[in-house]
């Protein structure tokens, strides 16, 4: 599985990495979040605002 870390982290700390269907702390990357992705980005934007 690949894995590609968040531009968004700032000075790489409490960066996350995504992959397909999966997400996980790239400071811990042995558990992972498996989420449908369009789901869970809806969600985020819901609760930024």
């Amino acid at each position: 599985m690949a894995w590609r870390k968040s531009s968004h982290s700032p000075n790489s700390q409490n960066c996350v990495e995504l992959s397909r269907g999966a997400i996980r702390d790239s400071k811990n990357p042995g558990p992972t979040l498996t989420a449908d992705i369009p789901t869970l980005i809806a969600a985020v934007k819901r609760f930024q605002s």
